[in-house]
């Protein structure tokens, strides 16, 4: 799903210099023209231009008035779905290849997922000890980076920003299991991200989200309000059910239990089944969207 507008420098440490170093890219004469021939190839200058005239930050006085990287994370984080996911793609891609032009790209990945870079790191940070923000934040990003490299997201059905979120949740999940005493970490975990302030696309995507689930049985009708991590998961069960990963029986199990908290006794009595029953569904239901979205080679 879309990511609204946000500054990382809200968050310190690595974000901020990510920021810094950002701000110094976009004027960054080679990268500006790099980056518009990209926009150029791929066909996405004038959508990119007419969602993003005048909106960018960091825009710069120049002779080359295409669209730049400023132009193309406004793009991204406040663009039409349609648009950004395509936008992504197409770095993603590109971000799979040798040289310079994959480091590029993949920077520009990394700087387009930082507000979901900061809620994942802030998600892990425990009260009670163990590894500190700017640790976790620093692996976030190097995970980030590798997940964007890696070749696979852009080959995946369902939102890139979405997938990209998760594996990186995942991967991450995974390298601080060693340092914790609780482990096995699964989808709900995700609850525990805090929420930044919607924009409109994110509110228009939201709404469609939530209305083909409640089509699907997987919330309740008259929900108006869910989290951005449940709608992500919501909107992975939704593409897997679609392509036929899950059944809509499988995808009931995942969305009632990690996204309409729908008691497991409920749950099977609904389904007329026994509870036993139910939740070795479930657990199928999960290792099957999981297995869906393990990295898998590039096309």
């Amino acid at each position: 799903m879309n990511t609204p507008a946000f500054s990382a420098r809200t968050a310190g440490g690595i974000f901020s210099r990510l920021d810094i170093e950002w701000a110094a890219l976009c004027a960054d004469t080679t990268v500006q023209a790099t980056v518009a021939d990209w926009l150029m190839a791929d066909r996405l200058a004038d959508d990119i231009t007419s969602v993003t005239d005048g909106l960018a930050d960091g825009m710069t006085d120049r002779l080359d008035c295409r669209p730049g990287p400023a132009e193309l994370l406004t793009a991204i984080r406040t663009g039409h779905s349609q648009l950004a996911d395509a936008a992504l793609r197409a770095l993603l891609r590109r971000a799979a290849t040798d040289g310079r032009s994959a480091t590029l790209a993949a920077r520009v990945v990394v700087q387009t997922m930082i507000p979901a870079a900061v809620r994942i790191t802030r998600s892990q940070v425990r009260p009670f000890g163990g590894r500190t923000f700017d640790d976790i934040a620093s692996l976030t990003v190097s995970t980030l980076y590798a997940v964007a490299r890696s070749g696979r997201i852009h080959t995946r059905s369902g939102r890139p920003a979405a997938n990209l979120a998760l594996d990186t949740l995942r991967y991450v999940f995974a390298e601080l299991a060693a340092d914790r005493e609780t482990r096995g970490e699964d989808f709900a975990a995700a609850d525990d991200l805090p929420d930044p302030a919607p924009g409109p696309a994110e509110l228009a995507a939201a709404a469609q989200v939530r209305s083909a689930a409640a089509a699907a049985g997987l919330t309740p009708a008259e929900e108006t309000e869910t989290s951005s991590a449940r709608l992500e998961l919501l909107g992975l069960v939704l593409d897997a059910m679609e392509t036929g990963a899950l059944s809509p029986a499988d995808g009931r199990a995942i969305a009632w239990h990690h996204t309409a908290t729908v008691p497991d006794l409920e749950a099977a009595a609904r389904a007329g089944t026994t509870v036993a029953t139910w939740q070795r569904r479930r657990s199928r239901a999960v290792a099957r969207l999981t297995a869906s979205l393990h990295l898998r080679p590039a096309a």
